[in-house]
């Protein structure tokens, strides 16, 4: 058999009896380096796949002899910092919402705390940046429907809005004048117009003046003589140029018509005291924020009725 070997004379490999095209293959052998290297791979792999979990099953994986997984080292991590955070979120839930402004340390906390919240909880629907969108109120504005200080806005997220199941809820009811037959169609129409005209978007009109005696007649037990809201029912302003469902002719015709019902989850049932409260420094601190309770009827009040 050893006469049956090719030894290629300038190397004294062994030539394997492949050839292309006229080039042939040397038998080289593999850098003595390189084998034990794979070979050292291979028992590192034995070894992880036996310290580690690694070999899936049908609910779970093997454990691994260390105990040690990605998840476990996380919460770790978070009951580290939980436990670090434990003592400012506790003067926080201890602290009247109203009194964090005095105490810089705790509102700074206050407010950072609820930045991260906020990107958790309220993004779905208020956007990344609390823009808000069509249907969702915008809460970097200074126009508020129920109001706009701490306080106010704290009990907004603890209690919601239109929650059935919670007494406490924020709860604003507004008729759907034309599907109810409350109003004909050309009576909403003479309101659409009055609605556009002290929103400053027409002019006065024919329209607009009967809409008025309809709106009074109508509406101002709720928005107001002049349609500048009232935040006790949670009714928005309708003189100003900031609408949350649109100030068009049709949007507000199907606002007169149908009625808006949105809804804000409770979070006081979901989240603790502190993490409420941090939420509400954070809306507070985007700027449209108030220092004080507004408790007359506001000429310039909410938007998350509109």
């Amino acid at each position: 058999m050893a006469d049956d070997k090719h030894i290629d004379a300038a190397t004294g490999t062994e030539i394997k009896g492949h050839e292309w095209d006229g080039i042939r293959e040397l038998d080289t052998p593999l850098p003595r380096w390189w084998l034990w290297t794979f070979y050292a791979t291979i028992l590192f792999a034995a070894a992880y796949t036996i310290a580690y979990p690694a070999w899936p099953m049908i609910h779970s994986a093997t454990q691994g002899m260390l105990g040690w997984s990605s998840r476990g080292a996380l919460n770790k991590e978070l009951a580290a910092r939980e436990a670090q955070m434990a003592p400012i979120r506790k003067a926080i839930a201890k602290t009247p919402v109203e009194a964090l402004p005095g105490k810089p340390q705790l509102i700074q906390a206050a407010v950072e705390g609820g930045r991260a919240a906020f990107r958790v909880h309220c993004v779905q629907c208020h956007g990344s940046g609390a823009a808000g969108a069509k249907g969702y109120p915008n809460l970097n504005d200074d126009d508020w429907l129920w109001g706009g200080d701490l306080a106010t806005i704290e009990k907004t997220i603890f209690d919601g809005v239109r929650n059935p199941d919670h007494a406490a809820t924020r709860m604003s009811q507004m008729p759907a004048f034309g599907r109810d037959q409350l109003l004909t169609a050309a009576q909403v129409d003479d309101v659409v117009a009055y609605v556009r005209a002290i929103s400053r978007q027409d002019r006065p009109s024919t329209a607009s003046q009967r809409g008025a005696k309809l709106f009074a007649d109508n509406c101002a037990v709720c928005h107001g003589p002049v349609g500048g809201g009232n935040r006790e029912v949670g009714a928005p302003n309708l003189t100003d140029g900031i609408w949350l469902y649109g100030g068009d002719a049709d949007t507000i015709r199907q606002t007169v018509w149908n009625s808006r019902q949105g809804v804000m989850p409770r979070w006081g049932d979901k989240l603790d005291k502190a993490t409420v409260r941090m939420l509400a420094a954070y809306v507070h601190s985007l700027g449209g924020g108030e220092a004080a309770p507004v408790m007359a009827v506001a000429e310039g009040a909410g938007d998350a009725g509109k």
